[in-house]
């Protein structure tokens, strides 16, 4: 028998009604949504259309329609290979648009248009961001995004870290990695590898070494958490416990907390008048000075003079340093094995200076001319860092026909750049780099592989030395050749641009007296 409501009604009656109703508010409320999203995707393109116009009329190249909300999000982590020369195409000399998770974003490839973001940074013109994920990555105490009074100071502070003594101490540190991973490439005896994962560790090993020396209290979770933190790079931006963001973020926590420890251990070497070993060192000595100064004027202390501070700004060394010089060191070394007649020239050039494979030294280093201009030519030709990404901070004025908009991502293109104006751009050619070319000081405006303006890169001079040293020990100690596939002439975003593949067979090279 079936069981009645009070008034009569069948309660399976009234159960179907109530689904019934139900089903109906949640259809309105579904079709509230759709309406909603439908009127927020509409207005996203007619924002689109409006902002990608020139004041002249015409619109930026770039696509037809972007994807509601996400943009080319999907298509830029899946093959930024191909979504990069995708977008280059539209202007490769010029200013394209796209849409990256909402943002109205566009790549800038001229010369002059990429000066100038460059060169403006500030609440006016543009803000460093580096990366989409970049401030949750980095935290906003990042040197790429301290601009004014705070950015001029920190950089100062960083006046005694690249002089001649402190580079002669890092390089007795560079040779001392390079030569053990170079054991270790030979132990291969002569198998195919990747050559990748061998220059990273090498230059994560140099890295942590130079710069903070033997502070580090367990080096092999630190390079893990180092590793770790670099994957928010290659991610999505979504955050969630146990997302790739959130798992890299928390590296990050624990890399910043074993840095300040670091600047401790330094400061109270540097107190007891001890002789500096790293960069840590050298800066600690003037971040006491500066100390000092303050307690015998009464000014207060600079934000970076805390241990906290100086750990926070040697996490910003090793990002500045580490990604961008691994990538270089996987370049040189195919590009020798691409170019055989250029590496018989640094082979000589090295007998010619360190006959007897003396270890390199400051002055040696000088004498390296040739060597310099193959480092130098690799810089122009693969610049590791290929965008220096911006915001807008105001509508700006970037060239006489268009305005960005405030709130825009901007990506001035350092590649393009280097590969335009050059004599022959496209073509690996070292000797335009000598002294009786100098085409990285007679072209500077297009020399763009360490930046420009207030974000200039300051360890330059580091960088270099490190390429050089390792092209010196490679070259007289090992032979090698690559074995070339589809991808060899493709780059590999991680984040800075490196070989699609670098698959690689090498040895010890004998002594020419064996030969």
């Amino acid at each position: 028998m079936e069981t009645m409501a009070s008034d009569g009604t069948a309660l399976s009656d009234v159960g179907s009604s109530v689904l019934v109703r139900d089903a109906g508010v949640w259809m309105k409320m579904g079709g509230v949504v759709l309406v909603g999203l439908l009127t927020l995707a509409v207005m996203e393109q007619l924002y689109f259309l409006r902002v990608r116009k020139t004041q002249s009329g015409k619109s930026l190249p770039g696509p037809v329609i972007a994807m509601p909300f996400i943009g080319s999000i999907l298509n830029m982590t899946a093959d930024p290979f191909g979504f990069w020369n995708a977008q280059r195409d539209y202007a490769p000399s010029g200013i394209s648009w796209n849409s990256i998770v909402g943002y109205f974003s566009v790549l800038v490839t001229e010369p002059e248009a990429v000066r100038t973001i460059l060169n403006n940074n500030g609440d006016d013109s543009f803000k460093m961001i580096l990366h989409p994920n970049g401030h949750k990555l980095l935290g906003d105490a990042n040197i790429a995004f301290i601009n004014g009074p705070k950015h001029k100071a920190l950089r100062k502070s960083f006046v005694s870290l690249f002089t001649r003594k402190a580079l002669s101490v890092y390089l007795k540190i560079q040779q001392e990695c390079i030569r053990d991973t170079l054991k270790k490439m030979i132990a291969s005896n002569g198998a195919e590898f990747e050559l990748r994962p061998f220059v990273r560790d090498l230059n994560l090993r140099t890295s942590q070494y130079v710069f903070v020396g033997k502070y580090i209290r367990d080096q092999e979770q630190f390079s893990k958490d180092y590793l770790e933190l670099t994957l928010g790079f290659l991610c999505l931006p979504i955050l969630f416990p146990g997302s790739q963001l959130y798992k890299s973020i928390q590296a990050r926590k624990r890399v910043t907390v074993e840095l300040a420890h670091c600047a401790k251990l330094s400061k109270a070497r540097m107190e007891a008048g001890e002789e500096p070993e790293c960069l840590m060192d050298f800066w600690a000595q003037r971040v006491l000075e500066e100390i000092d100064e303050c307690d015998r004027s009464g000014a207060p202390y600079a934000h970076y003079a805390s241990d906290d501070g100086m750990g926070h700004v040697m996490l910003d060394f090793l990002f500045a340093s580490q990604d961008a010089s691994t990538a270089s060191l996987a370049w040189v070394t195919v590009l020798m094995a691409d170019h055989p007649e250029i590496l018989a020239k640094v082979r000589e050039e090295q007998q010619a200076v360190r006959p007897n494979n003396e270890p390199l030294t400051f002055d040696l280093m000088e004498k390296l001319v040739y060597t310099r201009a193959v480092i130098l030519e690799t810089l122009r030709f693969r610049p590791p860092a290929v965008f220096v990404p911006q915001i807008a901070m105001a509508d700006y004025q970037l060239t006489p026909d268009y305005v960005v908009p405030k709130g825009s991502m901007v990506f001035p293109s350092l590649i393009e750049v280097c590969h335009q104006d050059f004599p022959e751009p496209h073509t690996f050619l070292p000797e335009r780099m000598m002294p009786e070319r100098q085409e990285h000081i007679t072209h500077r405006a297009n020399f763009l592989p360490f930046g420009q303006g207030p974000h200039y890169c300051v360890g330059r001079e580091y960088a270099v030395n490190h390429l050089i040293a390792f092209l010196s020990m490679l070259s007289t100690e090992c032979d090698w050749t690559r074995r070339r596939t589809d991808k060899s002439d493709m780059y590999e975003y991680l984040p800075t641009i490196y070989p699609g593949d670098s698959l690689v067979r090498l040895h010890a090279r004998q002594p020419a007296s064996a030969a």
